[in-house]
């Protein structure tokens, strides 16, 4: 309804409550407190008022496209299937990206990183979050299940740009993992490249011997040229053959006559700038490998297919390390130096502010002296002091309490199960291929039940690229229980007194216990 007199303003549209009127009937209708004459009138639109705020076409219609964008929060929700990367939509930062990283194969976690995060910056994310120890020796490895390669990821490495060269639907990851062995070679170059494998032409100065040689090499971030026999198998071949390679800072070489190294006898295989090199797992049962040390070489454009793979197989694990070793050093030159110098001094850092950053509110005592206590001000002295009373609290235990008979001792020989180098129950064959993946250098250590003697434990080490057992049986002495590796010779109240023994003393050992073999869950 429209009163006379008055122009209209704002039209309403209201169903009465009094009149039966059809519910697709609708009046105008404008109330004027002088009027008494009323006529009825066209509906008209109500004039929008928001045009500032929302993008609207000169028709009038409404789009919902025009609404003004939400920042999505849950991004690995609306993402492709399977996709290596969920790209996020924080705010306006497009260069935004979750990454999903497992700890083993059932946990993971997702991370926030930017184009530019590097694979070290992924790990430091992770180890401060899962609280690890020794983070320089934590590393992401590419692991690609059904060709069975894998490769550690250089600090260096852009995270983002390594996924975005994975195929969409692929059961490719991101794992993390210690590596003992990422560096190792600058501390031990000669183990790592052994004499036998360097080039005869190598230039040796007077006076320096082969050893030396390699040592400023490997310290300048260079290397020698390495030669040897490697067996090989071509992309979509089944057979193997046995070939002569020669590996130089201008690239790869396969010799076609004998061992012969002259240039119109030997045949470029690739560029190192192009290359990527991979672990290989299951060599023989995924590719007919004549050997379990297989490793490939892959151009980093290629897609991941068996046809572009070139699959290596040495005579030996330290052969393998030594091949591979070779072309991080040809690839990436200074800057791996970089990269470990960048490594130790994190580690020196978190060394020595790892007694600084506790609460203010407790503070290490020395008891020993006359004349009441003192603040133990260094921490080195600090760190010691933490560490015999830990020894001593577990001698008095160990003394208070009967092993066989009494309830708390049983808890006190069991405290070896909550330490991060025991893992169960795991098979002889699961033990080395744990000790493998992260690194196998000298003095990495596991500890494990046995599974042919009842109540005793065996203790895998590496040395010298190679796993060894040492079986560790319970003994009885006067009502008390004890474990010996050496027939009784020296005996432990438990484990871990076993384990913090060996990290000083060699006793039976070829080596000092160094780096335990450990597992978390993200």
């Amino acid at each position: 309804m429209e009163v006379e007199g008055c122009r209209p303003e704002v039209e309403v549209f209201r169903r009465s409550k009094v009149e039966t009127m059809s519910r697709r009937d609708s009046v105008s209708v404008k109330c004027s407190p002088s009027s008494q004459n009323l006529q009825m009138s066209t509906p008209r639109s109500i004039p929008l008022t928001m045009r500032n705020t929302h993008s609207v076409p000169s028709n009038g219609e409404f789009r919902a496209s025009s609404a003004p964008l939400i920042p999505n929060p849950f991004p690995e929700l609306c993402s492709p299937t399977h996709s290596p990367v969920l790209t996020g939509s924080l705010g306006s930062d497009s260069s935004t990206h979750v990454v999903r990283v497992f700890g083993d194969a059932s946990h993971s976690r997702s991370v926030l990183v930017s184009s530019g995060t590097t694979a070290h910056d992924v790990c430091h994310m992770l180890a401060q979050s899962a609280h690890c120890t020794d983070e320089e020796s934590w590393a992401l490895i590419e692991h690609h299940s059904a060709l069975g390669l894998e490769r550690c990821l250089e600090d260096h490495e852009l995270v983002v740009q390594v996924q975005s060269s994975w195929p969409v639907e692929s059961d490719t990851k991101l794992i993390f993992r210690k590596n003992y062995a990422k560096y190792e070679f600058f501390k031990k170059p000669v183990l790592f490249l052994p004499e036998h494998m360097i080039s005869d032409c190598t230039d040796v100065t007077k006076g320096t011997t082969s050893s030396e040689l390699v040592q400023n090499l490997v310290k300048s971030g260079s290397c020698p040229e390495i030669q040897g026999f490697l067996h090989v198998r071509e992309g979509g071949k089944k057979s193997w053959k046995k070939l002569y390679f020669v590996l130089r800072r201008s690239g790869l070489y396969c010799s076609n006559k004998g061992q012969s190294k002259e240039p119109r006898h030997l045949q470029f295989v690739g560029d190192l700038e192009d290359l990527d090199v991979f672990t290989v797992f299951n060599g023989r049962k995924l590719y007919g490998a004549p050997g379990a040390h297989v490793f490939c070489i892959k151009a980093s454009k290629d897609r991941f297919r068996c046809q572009d793979l070139k699959l290596m197989c040495a005579d030996s694990e330290q052969s393998r390390t030594c091949w591979i070793t070779a072309f991080r050093l040809f690839k990436h030159g200074k800057q791996l130096q970089c990269n470990y110098q960048l490594a130790q001094s994190s580690a020196r850092l978190h060394k020595d502010s790892k007694f600084t950053d506790r609460d203010e509110s407790m503070v290490a005592m020395d008891f020993s002296g006359k004349s009441g206590g003192r603040v133990i001000q260094n921490p080195h002295e600090a760190q010691n002091a933490e560490q015999e009373e830990g020894h001593n609290w577990r001698k008095r235990e160990a003394l208070r309490h009967s092993l066989p008979t009494n309830g708390h001792a049983s808890q006190l020989s069991a405290v070896h199960r909550v330490q991060p180098w025991f893992h169960g129950g795991v098979s002889r064959k699961e033990a080395q291929r744990l000790l493998e993946e992260q690194g196998q250098v000298d003095g990495m250590f596991l500890m494990r039940d046995s599974q042919l003697h009842i109540e005793c434990f065996v203790l895998s080490m590496c040395f010298r690229l190679k796993t060894k057992h040492y079986l560790i049986i319970p003994l009885e002495q006067g009502d008390r229980l004890y474990y010996t590796m050496d027939d009784g010779v020296t005996l432990f109240t438990d484990l871990l007194q076993l384990v913090e023994f060996h990290q000083i003393n060699r006793g039976i050992l070829p080596v000092c216990l160094k780096h335990p073999c450990t597992r978390i869950a993200l």
